[in-house]
């Protein structure tokens, strides 16, 4: 088969093995998982013909299946600690396939007051901070999510205080999944594996001070103090000055009749409130453990500070234009969702989603890099990552 030398996209265009017919089909294909009909590939055909595959790619996103099953599929393994790709609907993942279908800036959704719901209208149950039946019964009647999701804002929706809204992070999903007992650890471990494609082992890092490492984590596990500076450091001189930004935060539920949380709800101490249990707006998880060694550090408050500024993690790419340091999960969201790491990660999922494998070469690599660079230098619209990679891989 020759391979065609024009090129057909506007932007990040491939090489061409195939025809504009079959590569309007395989544009489709991979974008949405089924094939258009008559009148869509021919129009799609002609966008390609033409020079602008992007243009076809971007048809292709109208079909529902980019957002009930593309877009679902991306994005629920992230809603649950198992990577479970068959968990419900819910706020996190409604949010999320709604700021894509919106070219929504997707660094907002660490940081951003909003959150989607079940168009008015659809006779839907109402939101309810304590329950999933609102998206469930929004899944169960196959409503297209194209159509049926509609933006709010989290603090008019749950009550949430505004300055403590942080996207998907601060969403009831979010937090029955990653505020669900421990010490709220959990949010920032897979916050970094999910949006910065990094898990603790891998950004590792045993030359941080140890400040701020809390009093339940023993410092001599086994009786070895040498296990706690070569391996425990490494993960939590970095992870616990970032994961205090978490210390307002808790996820309420009856361990003894609803042990997995099904009618749990985010609790978070406002200003002027105060926990029994540590005489502050400190959330009482945070102390457990406080015995292990009582001279680790005791969080005060939500005053983040990312040690992982300096050192090897310098690589991820911290913006020069945020301070590196805060209060609370909102401003701690914008400093992940500003790295290098967490753009070159979403375009990343998405070109192994669309082209259906990992990066194989430098070809590949090069390619990403290309993509990453247009999706932060074009306001982080995830459509234009969908596009770009179904053009790369369409003459595949």
């Amino acid at each position: 088969m020759l391979v065609a030398t024009a090129c057909v996209s506007t932007s990040l265009c491939a090489p061409a093995f195939a025809g504009p017919e079959e590569q309007a089909a395989r544009i489709h294909s991979r974008i949405t998982g089924v094939k258009p009909s008559v009148g869509v590939l021919t129009a799609m055909a002609e966008d390609i013909a033409n020079g602008n595959a992007d243009a076809a790619a971007y048809r292709a996103m109208e079909n529902d299946a980019f957002y009930d099953v593309t877009l679902k599929n991306l994005v629920t393994p992230w809603t649950n600690r198992d990577g479970d790709n068959f968990a419900p609907l819910n706020d996190y993942t409604a949010t999320v396939i709604g700021m894509v279908r919106d070219d929504v800036d997707f660094r907002e959704i660490l940081s951003g007051d909003i959150i989607y719901t079940g168009a008015s209208g659809l006779g839907l149950p109402a939101y309810s901070n304590s329950n999933n039946n609102h998206y469930e019964e929004l899944e169960r009647n196959g409503y297209p999510l194209q159509t049926a999701l509609e933006r709010q804002t989290q603090s008019s929706v749950t009550g949430l205080p505004g300055d403590a809204t942080a996207g998907v992070m601060t969403t009831r999903g979010g937090a029955k999944a990653f505020f669900y007992a421990g010490t709220n650890r959990a949010m920032f471990r897979f916050t970094l594996v999910n949006h910065l494609c990094r898990d603790l082992e891998q950004v590792h890092d045993t030359s941080r001070p140890p400040d701020r490492i809390r009093q339940d984590v023993s410092r001599s596990p086994g009786g070895d103090s040498r296990v706690f500076q070569n391996n425990c450091v490494g993960c939590h001189s970095g992870m616990d000055p970032m994961a205090q930004a978490f210390a307002y935060y808790n996820f309420e539920y009856d361990v003894d009749n609803d042990p997995t949380g099904e009618d749990g709800r985010l609790d978070y101490n406002r200003a002027g409130e105060t926990d029994p249990s540590t005489g502050t707006r400190v959330q009482a998880k945070n102390h457990i453990n406080s015995a292990t060694f009582p001279y680790g550090y005791v969080i005060p408050d939500d005053k983040w500070d990312n040690y992982w500024r300096e050192g090897p993690n310098l690589h991820l790419g911290w913006s020069s234009e945020l301070p590196g340091s805060g209060n609370g999960a909102k401003s701690m969201g914008r400093e992940l969702a500003n790295s290098e790491a967490f753009a070159q990660c979403q375009v990343t999922k998405v070109f192994e989603q669309v082209c259906l494998r990992a990066p194989e070469d430098s070809t590949d690599r090069n390619r990403i890099a290309n993509m990453t660079d247009s999706f932060t230098g074009n306001g982080y619209k995830l459509k234009q990552v969908y596009a770009d990679a179904a053009v790369y891989c369409a003459g595949e």
